[in-house]
């Protein structure tokens, strides 16, 4: 090889390299074939909410130090065969910031009226962190209305263990709410939430610097760490609520998924006592970025559950 062909070639190689770090590192982000639009909820906010495909409806609900672009490699493969649509939980991303309704019974009336005003009625439920409560709360309301119900790693309110998972010191950001803690977090979110991130994950990467330098900037926002601490501090009245559903069991096919180094199989204890038709999956070597961590091998795992015939009789 002649010397301009070797400079080419290792020209065409930086090239490629910068190209694939920009594409590790770029942040996440639905397909730029979801549609934006806000929804008013009669509880009390105005819902972000994107959309995209056709077919049955799927609604991915995000959790905590994320927002609905948490849901990016998910959304991708459902879009092919479902409607999909993704919200923003009151509080968080680009929905508004009220005073109040962050409880999640609250939270599920929003979660209706998204679905209701996007044209659809019943559908299926994909949930992961704070969003899963807010799932288990809008299945509990409306059981009629939910096809079947993914939760994926994090507990419920007031449903065992979790008496004895709250002890854990890990958990403490559950009680940090309130005027002074916001003072304590304003300027620093990005060392909030990291210690978040890397307490949570198996992975000391992930979620990687795009990653956690866009959802720290969106936790930055004016209000946004109020509305956002919000959704723990509501967890009193979340206690009240879940053991209140609890006296009648969720009959829709539930699919419980626990990262192996995070909730593991206790997703799914957690569900059977909320639930008659609970299906076991534990991700291999993830911690609790599930869409993170293990994004293959979730979205697999949810897709195939979803279009499951069998689903029903497990």
């Amino acid at each position: 090889m002649g010397r301009r062909s070797r400079t080419m070639a290792t020209a065409l190689l930086a090239i490629a390299l910068a190209v694939s770090a920009k594409i590790a590192a770029a942040q996440p982000a639905l397909p730029s074939t979801f549609k934006s639009q806000i929804v008013h909820s009669p509880a009390g906010a105005d819902i972000f909410v994107r959309s995209a495909g056709t077919g049955p409806a799927v609604v991915l609900i995000h959790g905590y130090a994320e927002t609905s672009d948490s849901w990016t490699p998910l959304a991708a493969e459902l879009e092919k065969t479902y409607a999909v649509i993704v919200p923003d939980l009151r509080g968080i991303g680009g929905s508004s910031r009220p005073a109040g309704g962050y409880d999640k019974k609250t939270q599920a009336a929003d979660i209706r009226a998204v679905v209701t005003t996007l044209g659809f009625d019943r559908t299926f439920v994909v949930s992961h962190d704070i969003g899963i409560m807010v799932a288990y709360a809008y299945a509990a309301l409306y059981p009629d209305k939910v096809e079947r119900l993914v939760v994926m790693d994090a507990p419920l309110p007031g449903i065992a263990p979790w008496d004895d998972l709250i002890k854990d010191h890990k958990l403490w950001h559950f009680s940090f709410w309130g005027p002074d803690e916001e003072r304590l977090v304003q300027g620093r979110e990005r060392l909030y939430l990291d210690r978040i991130w890397n307490d949570f994950s198996a992975t000391p990467t992930q979620p990687d610097e795009a990653t956690r330098k866009f959802y720290a900037a969106q936790y930055a926002k004016p209000g946004a760490m109020r509305a956002g601490v919000a959704h723990f501090k509501a967890f009193s009245q979340d206690v009240q609520d879940n053991q209140a559903f609890a006296h009648t069991k969720l009959t829709m096919p539930v699919l419980a998924v626990g990262g192996e180094k995070s909730f593991g199989a206790t997703e799914a204890v957690v569900m059977r006592n909320v639930a008659v038709n609970v299906r076991e999956a534990v991700v291999p070597n993830s911690g609790h970025w599930l869409m993170e961590e293990s994004p293959t091998y979730t979205v697999a795992l949810i897709r195939d559950y979803l279009k499951d015939p069998s689903a029903a009789t497990h």
